[in-house]
């Protein structure tokens, strides 16, 4: 059970008379309920089910599949088999009807999971391969679900939109809308429309009816719950024939076909309850729950509804530099570079008062087919040095960045 309200004390008066009727626990705040998790940040709430996705892709053997940038490709005709029968229609409605509990924080696979689902009653082999798309999408994006800021204002905002004759069965249209209470979406629909439209602009209107019981439903709650809304409900469509059809009355003539109950939108509208706006088709919102979509389109609206990662910060935090005490001594000047990929055996055997010094061979891209023999030549010298029991070798630093090995005569450092 989830308790929450505007006063902790209420709440805790509430707590206290329910334990003595029940045996209950205080769990504190709210972090994992029926498969949703809820972080709090500075900003908001961020809810998501990645672990309930994670063990779906288990259950359906696709944990290690490669992901996909969108649930749906934009052909739906051209998935191949579609007249072969699927062989295991249950194994089909197992998967599709856990996908569809997925979509209580993922709007983005909405459209998608509601279409697989038209076909549970006879799946074929093109659904199933659509289904595994869907899954392959959810595993490139589990961490994903919805963040709500907290701040933004109290103005209620819905989106609606159709797909005129979408369905190529039955060629019913597919409507879909989205609900935002500011900037955060709360509710949100992608369905096939009960009956056939003749005319783009009834199906538009159509959804426009639909959409509008919605805000008024939300609206009478947030009365109940006392925040009153000082603005009306704000409805946004992308087609103007069915805003006109809202807003004038005179156009009755061309809607006789229409049924009654689809009158709603303009009484709403002509008792000031709603305010019906248009917004242009590459900004409308409620697009994403109509049609599967190119993949930069699709991820633009995917952001805008609220579709987004995590935004706590990493547990790996930020590389810090170490003092200066941690440091290892660093010899190099401004005209000296060391070359740090290369082993520094001889750094260890420098003399404490080096004054003569004899350069013996060094190191150059020039001299590349010379590289074994003074290769040779150096470890030789390295061994005659640790022979005669003294220190002969010491490794400089050069301008161009390479070795040099210099020799000490026996006279200098040597007893």
């Amino acid at each position: 059970m989830v308790l929450t309200g505007s006063n902790p004390n209420l709440l805790n008066k509430l707590l206290d008379s329910m334990n003595k009727e029940f045996r209950m626990k205080d769990l504190g705040k709210l972090h994992y309920f029926l498969g949703i998790q809820a972080t709090f940040h500075d900003k908001g709430l961020f809810l998501s089910q990645q672990k309930y996705a994670e063990d779906l892709l288990k259950v359906a053997g696709m944990f290690d599949c490669a992901p996909m940038p969108t649930p749906l490709p934009e052909q739906l005709n051209q998935v191949p088999h579609q007249k072969q029968l699927f062989s295991n229609p249950t194994y089909f409605r197992s998967l599709a009807g856990k996908l569809q509990y997925l979509t209580l924080t993922r709007p983005d696979i909405q459209f998608a999971v509601n279409f697989v689902c038209q076909k549970m009653h006879e799946p074929k082999m093109s659904d199933f391969h659509l289904l595994k798309r869907i899954l392959r999408y959810v595993k490139g994006t589990t961490a994903m679900g919805i963040s709500f800021n907290k701040n933004t204002d109290f103005t209620l905002r819905a989106y609606s939109d159709n797909s005129h004759a979408n369905c190529k069965d039955t060629r019913r249209s597919i409507a879909g809308f989205c609900t935002f209470l500011g900037n955060n979406i709360i509710s949100w629909s992608s369905k096939r429309q009960p009956t056939v439209s003749k005319s783009s602009t009834e199906a538009e209107y159509r959804a426009l009816s639909d959409t509008t019981s919605e805000p008024v439903w939300i609206n009478n709650m947030l009365k109940d719950l006392r925040i009153p809304q000082m603005e009306p409900p704000e409805l946004y469509g992308d087609n103007l024939s069915s805003i006109y059809l809202a807003a004038n009355p005179i156009f009755h003539n061309r809607t006789k076909h229409f049924e009654t109950h689809y009158h709603y939108v303009r009484e709403r509208v002509a008792l000031g309850a709603m305010v019906v706006k248009h917004v242009p088709a590459h900004q409308q919102l409620a697009d994403i729950f109509t049609k599967p979509l190119p993949q930069g389109p699709f991820s633009s609206l995917r952001h805008k509804l609220g579709v987004v990662v995590p935004p706590t910060p990493s547990l790996q935090g930020s590389m810090k530099e170490k003092p200066n005490s941690q440091l290892k001594p660093n010899f190099e000047t401004e005209d000296s570079k060391v070359d740090q990929t290369k082993p520094n055996n001889t750094q260890s055997t420098k003399p404490s008062k080096p004054n003569t010094r004899q350069e013996m061979r060094r190191w150059s891209p020039e001299n590349k087919k010379k590289d074994k023999a003074e290769e040779s030549l150096y470890l030789q010298a390295i061994a005659n040095a640790e022979v005669a029991g003294c220190h002969k070798a010491l490794q400089i630093e050069t301008k161009n960045g390479f070795d040099a090995l210099t020799l000490l005569s026996e006279d200098d450092i040597c007893h």
